[in-house]
């Protein structure tokens, strides 16, 4: 494998869910994958192509992985190095294997961190690979959130104070944490330290940032670093900065500016190196003016400002958002659950007050609540919002059927124009239907454009 290329691992998995899941996870750790759901294909890929890692699970439908790893060892003598992921009852088996030649195993149900951290080790994505984040969706599909990640590995190189503002539960922290892994990229061990400055009172807070020397106070026996010294050469992550008082926004803004701190009961002075990211949901500059912020931090800290909207704002990711939820949720339940067309539309329509965290939740509570597969709109909220009434007004279950499934089809053939942006082609194409289809379906459906077309923000 050359420096610049990026390793590829031929994954052999016929669990749908599990395969995609692991799928994603590599791409986004820079690692090409080609994915195999049965044991004979598998075995063809390999004897046929170069690979740099091999994982296969020991239960396949056709040829087992155990077969898999003995045909391979026959037939080539230059194995790559060979992952098992086998459940609880097999795991003597994969003892075995080892024994044979196989590199490891990991047992079902296992961290996913875990493999990625033996992946790597097996096989270091390459330096190059920071494209392949390009075109990966990681913060979202609109467009607003497309710009921000496409930002972010220059921002990470090049600044070094970001503020982040946004609602609480649009993703703050996990913005910040794609920040650092840009700006740490081909470094090991570069800490992430995350301190929520709302939930720490101001007397612990000093102590909590700068830490302490054995002695300063009651209860101080011994030595303690703060979060700028565990912090020192990765990222510091300050939440909730507009909750943080003004005596300590000045000393904030002394460590900033002098880019050392002083312990508490201290007298020597610590050089720091981090890399500082705030986040806030208030509104600083009216914090600056009402004189509850002091303007020379505000200043300080808003050299590159990124705002993430709320989710209301970005509709596009609403859906997207709830999939992914709903593939994670799978992953450790094992059960397939889907989204009705009603309940797409409700889940649209609802303004998402706590943003991603409310929608995950609520994803959450529906996949462990509904004996349905098909998850339907009231299981997504402890009441049913007025939006779910208002698309379902007429068309109960226990009335009329054919009227019912109609609301079901023309909310289903309105979401896909609006996700289409009612370019009627490419709903016809998604839908799988022929253009003439879609025309005839929305006369007999009163749908029109000039009156149902949705505002788009």
């Amino acid at each position: 494998m050359s420096k610049s290329a990026q390793p590829i691992i031929c994954l052999v998995e016929d669990d749908e869910i599990m395969g995609e899941s692991l799928c994603d996870r590599f791409v986004l750790e820079g690692l090409r994958v080609e994915w195999h759901q049965n044991g004979i294909e598998a075995l063809n890929a390999i004897n046929n192509k170069k690979f740099d890692l091999i994982i296969s699970d020991i239960h396949l439908p056709d040829l087992n992985g155990e077969e898999l790893f003995t045909r391979l060892i026959a037939s080539k003598s230059n194995l790559p190095p060979f992952i098992f992921i086998t459940g609880y009852g097999s795991i003597d088996r994969a003892v075995q294997l080892l024994k044979q030649g196989a590199t490891d195993y990991i047992s079902k149900p296992f961290d996913l961190d875990q493999l990625v951290e033996k992946v790597c080790q097996l096989c270091p994505p390459s330096q190059t690979a920071t494209s392949a984040y390009k075109n990966q969706h990681i913060l979202g599909i609109s467009p607003t959130m497309c710009d921000i990640e496409e930002s972010i590995p220059r921002l990470a190189r090049l600044a070094n104070i970001i503020l982040i503002t946004g609602e609480s539960g649009v993703g703050k922290e996990h913005v910040a944490q794609l920040i650092h892994q840009h700006a740490r990229q081909g470094t090991d061990d570069q800490p992430f330290v995350p301190v929520n400055c709302g939930a720490i009172t101001e007397t612990l807070l000093e102590s909590e940032l700068f830490g302490y020397e054995k002695g300063a106070f009651t209860g101080a026996t011994r030595t303690r670093k703060g979060v700028f010294e565990q912090a020192h050469g990765g990222t510091l992550f300050l939440d909730e900065i507009g909750d943080m008082s003004l005596t300590m926004q000045i000393k904030l803004l002394r460590a900033i500016q002098e880019r050392r701190i002083v312990r508490v009961g201290g007298e020597t002075p610590i050089p720091i190196d981090v890399h500082l990211i705030c986040a806030t949901n208030r509104d600083l500059k009216k914090m600056v003016e009402e004189g509850s912020f002091r303007e020379d931090l505000y200043y300080r800290i808003h050299v590159i400002r990124l705002r993430i909207p709320p989710l209301r704002e970005r509709k596009e990711d609403i859906l997207w958002f709830a999939k992914l939820f709903l593939r994670q949720c799978a992953l450790l339940s094992k059960e397939i659950h889907t989204i009705s067309p009603l309940a797409e539309h409700v889940l649209l329509d609802y303004p998402w007050p706590g943003n991603l965290r409310e929608l995950k939740h609520s994803v959450e509570r529906a996949c462990i609540l509904s004996q349905n597969p098909v998850l339907d709109a009231d299981v997504f909220f402890d009441d049913t919002p007025a939006a779910a009434h208002d698309h379902t007004e007429g068309t109960s279950v226990d009335g009329n059927l054919a009227a019912y499934l109609r609301d079901c089809e023309r909310k289903f053939i309105l979401q896909s124009l609006v996700h289409s942006h009612w370019h009627y082609g490419n709903t016809a194409a998604a839908l799988g239907i022929s253009r003439k289809n879609l025309w005839e379906k929305m006369k007999k459906l009163d749908i029109h454009a000039d009156k149902d077309r949705l505002v788009e923000d």
